[in-house]
């Protein structure tokens, strides 16, 4: 399922393979972490800190399906909060997660505080579902989470710019990726999610 729904989104199939350096650091990473060796790992194996500085386990969504999205507060996809919120407010009571990763990594365009980007989303887009603290989602310095998501997609698959988003099927596999230009509420996105749903 998840090479043909991939594929079919364009963002896998130019370079699916992935370094050995780039895998070493992921899987130590991933050890420090305390996430068990062996086995493969699934979207609820990680954890990130909430932008309130509490812990955000994604294993407490184990069985619900994930839209994690890296977000920017000055970016022309910006009012993508307004998407995402509204998909969250559209699904969350039949079982849909929405998480928001704030990163400064393209054009420097989330450079405030946890406090100071708290601020801005629930001031500007009301927004109420989950976001972390400030990460970085490319490169080396990447959160495991998206390293993992490096690992499983290869390159084309990674994030290039703000608000690209990814679905985490309720047995945390990856369900799918789109780019920035894609909308959350476009209908490719929510017939994905709304077949994960409970009735």
């Amino acid at each position: 399922m998840i090479g043909g729904t991939i594929a079919q989104r364009g963002v896998a199939g130019s370079s699916l393979s992935v370094t050995l350096t780039a895998i070493a650091p992921l899987g130590a990473a991933l050890v420090s972490h305390g996430y068990a060796e062996g086995g493969r790992m699934q979207g609820y194996d990680f954890e990130f800190t909430s932008i309130d500085g509490d812990k955000l386990p994604l294993s407490q969504y184990r069985g619900r399906p994930v839209l994690v999205a890296n977000t920017a507060s000055f970016c022309g996809y910006t009012p993508q909060y307004q998407d995402l919120e509204a998909l969250w407010r559209s699904y969350r009571d039949r079982g849909l997660v929405v998480i928001g990763v704030p990163s400064n990594d393209f054009g420097a365009q989330e450079p405030g505080s946890a406090k100071e980007i708290k601020q801005f989303c629930e001031g500007n887009y009301a927004v109420d579902f989950p976001l972390t603290d400030k990460q970085a989602v490319s490169g080396a310095e990447a959160h495991p989470f998206f390293r993992w998501i490096a690992e499983e997609l290869g390159e084309a698959g990674t994030p290039r710019w703000n608000f690209h988003k990814y679905l985490i099927a309720p047995d945390g596999s990856i369900a799918g990726a789109w780019p920035s230009r894609v909308r959350p509420t476009d209908k490719e996105i929510t017939a994905e999610i709304e077949g994960m749903l409970t009735k």
